[in-house]
């Protein structure tokens, strides 16, 4: 890459934006398998129980909590 692009404010601001994008796909991607392994137990049908929809729910609410805090702390650490 030419040394002088890396102080292309617009390219510098789409970059920044493709790494937050993919950030949050890799975080959706996690929270669904984990999520998925903790509350589906059996073969799902049309529609979820009640009981996994609030662990579907309550699952994907610590984890982005977690997250949160995670993010918090490293960025403290900075």
């Amino acid at each position: 890459m030419d040394p002088s692009a890396m102080n292309n404010p617009e390219l510098l601001n789409f970059i920044n934006q493709e790494k937050e994008r993919a950030m949050v796909n890799e975080m959706v991607g996690k929270l669904t398998n984990v999520c998925w392994d903790k509350c589906i137990t059996s073969t799902p049908g049309s529609k979820f129980s009640s009981s996994e929809s609030a662990c579907l729910s309550n699952c994907a609410r610590r984890y982005l909590d977690m997250s949160m805090i995670i993010m918090k702390r490293f960025q403290s650490m900075q």
